[in-house]
């Protein structure tokens, strides 16, 4: 009976250790190893920076992969609430970050403010907002509901000025590209767009811009299909490291 009774004690606890070899297995993807795709949702203004800082972040970490959506902040906020897989959302102004349901506490990392595009050269001559208002040039703005939009409008207001656009565009990229092509005489972009694009459009900056500058904030999403990676990712966007990406680029910091 004694006998039994040990045997019945040695397999329970074999049994209970074992047990617990398997919790320790099962609990080791959460021991701070990243892995899987994060999916990042960032303003058309924010291409080339966090393209960079995709790379970098990569490199750090091995087993993540970064997926971006660029578009203007307005269509990437709806996509969003629409049920979009987003695990990391960075708008170029607080008002389309606002629109989003599903985030956790935003950051502001940087600022960023408008600067005219012309093609290189200057082929028209534009000298400042008020040629934006003439009848013959031909004038690229970005659409009211996205942030440089929204930032065009304030400064052409405290410039009492009317501008009259010839195309309206969803995002910045969009009107940008239209000046690197000669597409147009001018557009409103962000003055970092037009460093970016310094082999093909030339800059010219104006006071009023000072009127309507932007801040970036970035949140994570709290229904993140990757929350881990994408707490890591908003804390390198933050550091150091990213930030030297984003100011070296002409953002400000906050």
């Amino acid at each position: 009976m004694i006998r039994r009774t040990l045997a019945a004690a040695l397999i329970l606890v074999t049994g209970l250790a074992l047990s617990a070899c398997g919790d320790d297995s099962s609990a080791a993807p959460s021991s701070g190893a990243l892995n899987g795709q994060v999916n990042v949702f960032a303003a058309a203004s924010l291409t080339g920076t966090f393209t960079q800082l995709g790379k970098d972040f990569e490199a750090a970490h091995p087993g993540v992969k970064v997926v971006f959506n660029f578009a203007g902040s307005s269509a990437l906020a709806q996509q969003i609430n629409q049920g979009a897989p987003a695990d990391v959302f960075a708008s170029a102004a607080p008002k389309n970050m606002d629109q989003v349901t599903d985030k956790g506490t935003p950051t502001t990392f940087v600022r960023n403010k408008l600067e005219i595009a012309v093609p290189k050269g200057n082929p028209a001559g534009i000298t400042g907002l008020t040629d934006f208002t003439v009848e013959d040039r031909k004038i690229a703005l970005c659409a009211e509901q996205v942030p440089c939009g929204a930032a065009a409008k304030k400064v052409f207001e405290a410039a009492k000025l009317t501008p009259r656009p010839d195309s309206l565009e969803q995002d910045v990229k969009a009107a940008l590209t239209k000046v690197s092509l000669g597409e147009v005489d001018a557009a409103l972009v962000y003055r970092t767009d037009v460093l970016a694009a310094k082999d093909k459009v030339d800059g010219i900056a104006f006071p009023e811009a000072d009127q309507a500058v932007n801040d970036y904030p970035i949140a994570t999403l709290t229904k993140a299909p990757n929350p881990a990676g994408a707490k890591a990712f908003v804390d390198f966007v933050l550091s150091a490291q990213g930030t030297k990406v984003l100011t070296e680029a002409g953002f400000a910091a906050p």
